[in-house]
């Protein structure tokens, strides 16, 4: 009898401890306004990107001074959590930005002030290190049947900026209900084939690791090449065995390979260390970075980043 029991609990806890593990991880998501959204109401700002001027959305000012915004987000999020996927607060996240002062943080080489820039949209997703981006944009016309709102509403993969799941359409005519109710009425009838896209995406970082971008370069200073041999073998080599390594499957593609530059495209990396923690860029390049500072080449290694999905190391000076 005893036996009997221990066998029924067993398999009653192997049930369940499978039914867990077969659960599939769920992104973490942010929700965003669009930047056509921003341009058409005006929440645009320049920023300096290496001298050159460019118009990105002012977050900040949106959420300070429109008055749907908050509401709308809240209403697409419901729906995101409902279907069980973890949400982070842009708006939240910016007033810790903010409070931080972390607007103002560039990256600069100590030794030739060369700088490389983020937006605000970079310095928000490395803070939130969400998996997708969403974005969300409407508009409200007024028809003889009632106010009709319109909606986009795309997912980014926040790693490689790649579209991964769009859905659009039209909610029903009516004049009692606010912007943020309709919108959410128009979207329902539409969010679940949306979900099932971001999972998908998901499912397939899951198995075959986040993709990203790496570019290994070298300082003008630096007194070897990329074709530099050591021990016989140029750094080139020395470096695509490293990514042979280290990557999910071996799936990378190296895009260009000159004297003075390797560009890595499509390099998969996977999405989680041993802590379970999310592994962005610069952490899977700080692996990269420490090899070429130790034996046999003891370089000094300069480690850049853009936004969480591309990072880039110089060799010779930090």
């Amino acid at each position: 009898m005893k036996r009997t029991s221990l066998l029924i609990l067993s398999i009653t806890l192997w049930a369940i401890t499978g039914s867990l593990f077969g659960q599939a991880k769920k992104p973490t998501l942010m929700i965003l306004p669009s930047d056509n959204w921003c341009e058409q109401r005006f929440f645009m700002t320049e920023f300096d990107n290496q001298g050159k001027k460019q118009k990105v959305p002012n977050y900040k000012q949106v959420f300070q001074e429109d008055t749907e915004i908050s509401q709308v987000i809240s209403k697409i999020g419901e729906l995101m959590i409902e279907r069980g996927f973890p949400l982070k607060d842009a708006e939240q996240e910016m007033k810790t930005i903010e409070i931080r002062n972390e607007e103002t943080a560039n990256t600069i080489s100590k030794t030739s002030g060369v700088s490389i820039a983020e937006s605000p949209l970079d310095k928000l997703q490395n803070r939130t290190k969400a998996d997708i981006l969403i974005q969300i944009w409407w508009k409200v016309s007024k028809t003889e049947q009632g106010k009709v709102v319109s909606f986009v509403l795309e997912a980014f993969d926040a790693y490689t900026s790649k579209q991964i799941a769009a859905s659009s359409g039209n909610g029903t005519p009516n004049n009692t209900d606010i912007v943020p109710v309709l919108l959410e009425k128009a979207v329902l009838a539409n969010i679940d084939p949306f979900a099932s896209q971001l999972q998908l995406h998901f499912d397939d970082m899951f198995k075959n690791g986040r993709e990203i971008m790496l570019t290994v370069k070298k300082w003008n200073s630096c007194d070897k090449n990329m074709e530099t041999e050591i021990n016989g073998k140029e750094i080139t080599d020395y470096i695509n065995n490293w990514m042979k390594d280290n990557t999910v499957n071996k799936r990378f593609t190296m895009s260009d390979a000159t004297e003075n530059i390797i560009r890595f495209d499509q390099v998969r990396i996977p999405l989680y260390n041993v802590y379970n923690d999310p592994i962005d860029a610069r952490q899977f390049a700080k692996g990269l970075q420490q090899y070429l500072k130790a034996t046999p080449f003891n370089f000094e290694v300069k480690l850049m980043t853009r936004g969480l999905g591309e990072a880039i190391l110089v060799l010779g000076e930090k």
